[in-house]
């Protein structure tokens, strides 16, 4: 896996440290742009939005976006074009976001879940992939949508 994008406003800085030390003790790469290391992102969406845009470009496969409920990250992210980030709060809607949805992004809230239950979330993400399948065509008319409302 490549690395990981992660990203955190100013309500979940300490989740977000916690998540870090889960990620370092997995071996799994990441670059942070959390709005305590960026001047540019004092907002969520401004986290959200350079988290979205980095893998969009390529530069990480997922993205990891922490704000007080995971709500405003989640609709942020999913304005950028080619992006499907989904909030998560259990194990099975996180292996779900990637099987049937391929989500590349998990949201989460520093104020409705732990610290433990947001790794166990991250295991079961980390650990789902694509399955295509019946899921394939499902994905195909987000894109369909997002294309038909968002003129290029």
């Amino acid at each position: 896996m490549t690395t990981i994008a992660i990203g955190a406003d100013d309500a979940a800085f300490d989740f977000r440290n916690k998540i870090i030390e889960y990620l370092n003790a997995n071996h799994i790469e990441f670059v942070d742009y959390s709005s305590d290391r960026n001047p540019d992102n004092k907002l969520y969406p401004d986290v959200a939005h350079n988290v979205a845009t980095s893998i969009k470009e390529g530069k990480h496969e997922r993205g990891i976006l922490i704000c007080g409920t995971g709500i405003g990250v989640s609709i942020t992210a999913n304005k950028v074009p080619g992006i499907r980030a989904a909030q998560c709060h259990d194990t099975f809607s996180a292996e779900r976001a990637r099987k049937s949805n391929n989500a590349q992004i998990i949201c989460m809230g520093a104020r409705v879940i732990g610290v433990e239950l947001a790794k166990n979330i991250l295991s079961a993400w980390f650990e789902s992939e694509f399955e295509g399948g019946n899921s394939a065509p499902k994905v195909d008319r987000i894109s369909y949508y997002q294309d038909h409302y968002c003129q290029k």
